[in-house]
């Protein structure tokens, strides 16, 4: 079963990239190269370093994911070390797709070196993982029950019914606030058991979530030109579509998911004007990280081989 499950999460994501890139040929058929280059020319630097800023806000709150898992698992890291790891392992889980499972090995490989057990980085990532939804739960209850016909340009669905969802994600964040506050007793599933994270962790998770949310949502909003008339709650709203739809889809980076759930998010912005920002979107976020990363990574083999040599030549 495990070799089936190997197997079929890059066979999805293969899929995803083939469908959404079919429906994004047809989607952008009309446009040209030169058109989204002079989009990308027309960027003001200004608006070059917002974005920048923003990619480093986000990644910072990032790296505070793993530092509220640590704390929920009573281990104290340092924040230099916390940071490099979840740099490392968000660009990459990012660019490859199936971000639970990719990012399970690259923060197994180090916080293992800190003395955690495999048990711990398995609570650890599904904490993170969770940590990331409750984010997505909370900005996305916000906008449905501030703007609900944003979803009518993604699902045909009653403006009531769209603000219902909105209000409906709110309370479950509050009901997971209220199981913290008063202690209730752990969530049993069979032999799995979900303990409620102490308050001052869940504290930190709905100011951490939202944050780096808000942060990559703010690159794609200064890559968009000023006169283009979109404001930065409906950039967030179609973020949080677009991004969530290309996590779930487990194609490598969103390719192709990301960018037609997002032009249909907003459609009444120039398509020039939205490849372009989503291509700085993809620099900022995804590819300059990605490059990183993959040097960070050769970079802590490379020092665990020659440990592990320099041990075998002493041991000898």
């Amino acid at each position: 079963m495990k070799r089936f499950v190997d197997y079929l999460w890059p066979v999805v994501g293969l899929l995803a990239v083939v469908f959404s890139g079919w429906l994004l040929y047809k989607e952008l058929k009309g446009l040209s190269a030169e058109a989204v280059l002079a989009s990308l020319a027309a960027i003001p630097p200004h608006r070059w370093a917002l974005a920048i800023l923003s990619t480093l806000g986000a990644y910072a709150a990032l790296a505070w994911y793993d530092r509220i898992a640590l704390l929920h698992l009573g281990h104290k890291l340092g924040w230099g070390f916390i940071s490099v790891v979840s740099f490392t392992t968000y660009a990459l889980s990012h660019n490859i797709g199936a971000s639970v499972f990719s990012g399970a090995v690259v923060r197994y490989r180090a916080y293992s070196t800190k003395g955690l057990s495999a048990a711990e980085v398995g609570v650890l990532v599904a904490l993170c993982s969770f940590t990331f939804g409750l984010g997505t739960i909370v900005l996305g209850g916000v906008v449905l029950a501030g703007e609900p016909e944003f979803m009518q340009r993604l699902i045909d669905i009653p403006i009531w019914m769209a603000r219902l969802i909105g209000f409906g994600m709110l309370a479950f964040v509050a009901l997971y606030v209220a199981g913290s506050l008063l202690g209730l007793k752990p969530l049993r599933i069979g032999k799995f058991q979900l303990f409620y994270p102490r308050p001052e962790i869940v504290a930190r998770q709905l100011v951490a979530a939202p944050l780096e949310l808000l942060a990559a949502a703010g690159i794609i909003h200064f890559a968009l030109p000023e006169a283009a008339g979109v404001t930065y709650f409906e950039v967030l709203g179609a973020f949080l579509a677009s991004f969530s739809a290309a996590l779930l889809s487990h194609a490598p980076g969103g390719l192709g998911v990301l960018e037609f759930v997002f032009l249909k998010a907003v459609p009444n912005v120039a398509q020039a004007d939205v490849v372009a920002a989503l291509l700085v979107f993809r620099l900022l976020y995804l590819l300059l990280p990605l490059a990183f990363a993959c040097v960070v990574v050769l970079m802590f083999e490379r020092s665990r081989l020659a440990a592990a040599v320099k041990e075998a030549g002493t041991g000898a």
